[in-house]
């Protein structure tokens, strides 16, 4: 529980799933489904058991300052897989299979693999591990929760680094998603590499102008 009482992501899932000889246990998340430019991005972490970092929690709830400040801390004391897919897969596979996509890309890039995977949501990448899907896995699991913040930390560094070189959509503010200033910066400057062409307000502003 917080201090205001409200409840926090744990440890058991994954302690019951060591104690039943599923280890090491790594937890899955991603960030960037929604919006309208930018890469997809997934984390799996597999967090120690006897050193796992303090205020880890759902990426949404922490204030930037404090999730950088867990991100790095995770970093240092965790196993730590990301995967990134970026625009032109996307448009290709679609964000479903294109997010399915980068959750297998970060369970690969894990130092050790894992023997079960939890993952945030209701849907099922095709991995090598056993895995289970959690509905607000990021508020149920500490494993998801620091997935979460890999990831959502991992991506926003991604387009606030894009909107250096394309400063007209607000990206390092809006990390994509479609907000006024990012619908403006379409209107006065059109569509960029890095618009997700299969997304459909992307593709209403394409016909508009062809």
């Amino acid at each position: 529980m917080t201090a205001d009482g409200k409840p926090t992501p744990g440890f058991q899932i994954e302690a019951d799933l060591i104690e039943q000889g599923l280890s090491p246990v790594c937890g899955i998340d991603e960030a960037g489904r929604g919006p309208w430019s930018g890469p997809v991005v997934a984390a799996a972490v597999i967090l120690d058991a006897y050193n796992i970092p303090d205020g880890i929690n759902d990426s949404k709830k922490l204030s930037p300052v404090r999730r950088i400040e867990i991100f790095d801390t995770i970093q240092q004391t965790s196993h730590v897989g990301i995967g990134i897919v970026g625009v032109s897969d996307i448009d290709r596979l679609n964000i479903l299979q294109a997010t399915f996509l980068a959750m297998r890309k970060a369970v690969a890039n894990l130092e050790t693999a894992p023997a079960m995977a939890l993952i945030d949501g209701t849907g099922k990448p095709a991995l090598s591990c056993d895995m289970q899907t959690l509905i607000k896995g990021d508020q149920r699991s500490l494993s998801i929760a620091a997935a979460s913040i890999i990831a959502k930390v991992t991506r926003d560094r991604i387009m606030e680094n894009l909107a250096l070189q394309f400063p007209y959509y607000g990206w390092e503010r809006n990390k994509g998603y479609g907000t006024k200033a990012h619908r403006a910066g379409l209107a006065s400057h059109g569509v960029s590499k890095h618009h997700r062409r299969s997304f459909k307000p992307i593709q209403a502003l394409l016909h508009l102008h062809s």
